[in-house]
């Protein structure tokens, strides 16, 4: 009997930075393979727009890099359509994110700090390496303005990164090497002066990309006040392998 593999897949569901904008919702990505559905970040718009893609329903779990809210705030929603929608109750996930994730998003549902939230999911503080499905998860911490990391998923001899939310970071470069693709934010345009243990511009994703050697990259979380083609422009110089800018329903096969 011949046993098919499906190749692992990143569908681009949100990749506006810092917040929502006109044509993006904020941060959120779907990572199949195998049949198992893990979805990264849940944004403001990544709810509405992880259903455009499939049945919620079928979610196995979610991994959220760090806690600022146009990051994770989406999962108020995800938990009320798990509790309440018309298809409720759905089958319980994981939630996997940095110590004290329950309290914080707890804090976020609540109408009165009281009141406690009831959730359709269960909580997990981050593990390193992290077992989720047929995925391994490796991480390191990311020079943020709060506690984050950047994530590698190995599954099916393929392997992601997924930078989240980061200033320049040689661990990050180490982490990517031996890749097949970095998922890298761009939230400055390039300066002199920008300021330290934030975010990266487009060229210092294009720079951390090809010191690790990846052979493809793609730019996501551009603010909205950024225009998208400016940071491909400052982005392509640096970086002699594939470029793309991320957009929604992008999806990239990794076979």
């Amino acid at each position: 009997m011949t046993v098919t593999v499906r190749p692992v897949e990143l569908t681009i569901i949100g990749c506006s930075g810092s917040a929502s904008g006109p044509t993006s919702p904020a941060s959120c990505y779907l990572v199949e393979h195998d049949g198992f559905s893990l979805v990264l970040d849940m944004g403001p718009g990544g709810f509405g727009g992880l259903w455009r893609h499939m049945d919620l329903r079928e979610v196995d779990a979610i991994g959220l890099t760090h806690l600022h809210p146009d990051h994770c705030l989406d999962l108020c929603a995800f938990n009320v359509a798990a509790l309440f929608s018309a298809t409720a109750p759905w089958p319980r996930i994981p939630v996997y994110g940095p110590p004290g994730t329950e309290e914080r998003l707890s804090r976020a549902n609540a109408p009165v700090p009281e009141e406690p939230t009831e959730w359709a999911m269960d909580f997990v503080t981050w593990e390193d390496p992290q077992r989720i499905g047929p995925f391994t998860v490796h991480r390191v911490p990311a020079p943020h303005s709060a506690p984050a990391w950047s994530l590698r998923l190995e599954a099916g001899g393929r392997s992601l990164v997924y930078s989240g939310d980061t200033g320049p970071s040689p661990a990050l470069i180490d982490l990517t090497r031996g890749a097949d693709l970095l998922l890298a934010e761009a939230s400055f345009m390039h300066a002199d002066d920008l300021p330290p243990d934030l975010h990266l511009s487009g060229r210092q994703a294009a720079e951390h990309a090809a010191a690790a050697g990846v052979p493809r990259l793609i730019i996501t979380h551009v603010p909205p006040w950024h225009e998208v083609d400016a940071v491909y422009a400052e982005a392509r110089p640096h970086f002699d392998g594939g470029l793309q800018m991320a957009r929604p329903g992008l999806t990239v096969t990794l076979d």
